[in-house]
């Protein structure tokens, strides 16, 4: 189903709106925020030398340490009594990013929310458990708000407790899972642990994912756990944009469909910060257009895909992003090779021997780079035949060479032995 008629304007005319849209708040920023103001008029660039979205490229761009050096309210355009809501990053790397919502803000936040659950197949009719950890964390929030206004039943159940989690489940026939791969992953295994089948004794049919990136191989797992006919869907989001609600998987599963009303997408070259042609590899930028309290301009987001301007087969016009295939501010140097986390997961899950749990710890010996990756076993029977451990310490050894250039040392351990996550998954420790 698709929920708005923005999702299938014209590309013409989706980027008139987008253009009307940006000059307004441009403005405004200009007007009301001297941290930005400052940084356009050391750019030499003023609001009127905007005159089409091929422009956008001349603004400065914004980034999490602008919002951390006016903490807490100094990028907002507009007084703290219009906020009706408030939220914050943990600040583990320094202070907290701050983002607020007005009330028009909070409408919107919804409405996006909404149209990114219909493309996963949300309805009216789906009993849905949120297993996001709720608070100062915007997944939950977002999407419980989202999920009520397409008239689904919420079941605000929050992170934690696996055992009640599936309880839930199981006496409130909850049909849709809102939680980040690696939880759902870890109930699932719960639910097998005592004695219950997922894919036959529970009626989650439809998986609302986000918080982390999931790689095919991953939702590939998710369909041995849980059936071959659930709907799995990863969305994307962040808290200084919105939160969940900035693109999401339609039904087609060909990348992540952008709410460009409200959003500018770019690519550009991490390095020297070059717009890149559609197709083309690179960071995400994006612009925020009808937000009110905190309208960032060219925000960059660290993370590292393409975009693809195709209509899709699901009949939405907007413009695609490829899944998230690393961070540009998380990419591992190893012995001068640069290696994402989500290449090694996409080599590991390929292997049917190993489970879906793993953990990266890159040190320095001797001066030199050294990585290891702990991964769990399938079957616990493995581990009584040293020569079945050789060979397959020698295939992930090779596999993972294959795709990344360099060799690791591969730490082969029992089935449910590494740590499980709530939240998002934390696979690296970097002890250099």
């Amino acid at each position: 189903m698709i929920w708005a008629k923005e999702e299938t304007l014209p590309r013409q005319e989706m980027e008139e709106l987008q253009f009307a849209r940006l000059k307004e708040t441009l403005k405004r920023i200009y007007d009301k925020v001297p941290a930005y103001r400052k940084k356009m008029d050391a750019a030499g660039i003023g609001c009127e030398d905007i005159k089409s979205l091929d422009d956008l490229s001349k603004l400065p761009f914004t980034v999490k340490q602008d919002m951390r050096d006016n903490y807490p309210f100094g990028m907002f355009t507009v007084p703290k009594k219009d906020l009706i809501r408030i939220h914050a990053s943990s600040g583990t790397t320094g202070k907290p990013t701050v983002v607020g919502y007005t009330r028009k803000d909070m409408e919107m936040w919804t409405e996006c929310v909404s149209r990114m659950a219909c493309m996963g197949g949300a309805t009216s009719d789906d009993v849905a458990q949120i297993s996001f950890g709720y608070g100062m964390f915007t997944g939950a929030l977002g999407l419980h708000y989202g999920l009520e206004k397409i008239g689904a039943s919420v079941v605000p159940v929050s992170s934690g407790n696996t055992q009640k989690q599936i309880l839930y489940m199981q006496d409130f026939g909850a049909t849709l899972l809102v939680a980040t791969p690696s939880y759902a992953l870890h109930i699932g295994e719960i639910a097998r642990d005592l004695g219950i089948d997922p894919s036959k004794d529970l009626n989650i049919k439809i998986g609302l994912f986000g918080g982390e990136g999931m790689t095919e191989p991953m939702r590939d797992e998710m369909h041995k756990l849980w059936g071959s006919d659930m709907k799995a869907t990863q969305n994307y989001g962040m808290s200084e944009l919105v939160g969940p609600g900035v693109s999401g998987e339609c039904l087609e599963l060909c990348g992540m469909h952008f709410n460009e009303d409200h959003f500018i997408p770019e690519i550009i070259n991490p390095e020297t910060g070059e717009v890149l042609a559609p197709g083309e590899k690179g960071e995400l930028v994006v612009s925020c257009i009808t937000k009110e309290a905190l309208p960032l301009i060219r925000y960059r987001t660290g993370d590292i895909t393409r975009l693809f301007y195709e209509p899709c087969k699901c009949g939405r016009t907007t413009v695609r992003m490829e899944n998230i295939s690393g961070r540009s501010d998380d990419m591992l140097v190893i012995r001068g090779v640069n290696v994402f986390p989500s290449q090694i997961e996409e080599v590991l899950l390929n292997i049917e021997e190993i489970g879906a749990h793993y953990e990266i710890l890159v040190e320095r010996k001797n001066y030199l780079d050294s990585m290891t990756i702990s991964v769990e076993l399938a079957d616990e029977s493995l581990l009584d035949s040293y020569a079945k451990l050789g060979e397959l310490e020698k295939k992930i050894k090779f596999n993972l060479r294959t795709v990344l250039g360099l060799d690791a040392m591969i730490k082969l351990v029992a089935p449910r032995s590494l740590k499980r996550f709530e939240g998002k998954a934390r696979r690296v420790t970097d002890l250099r």
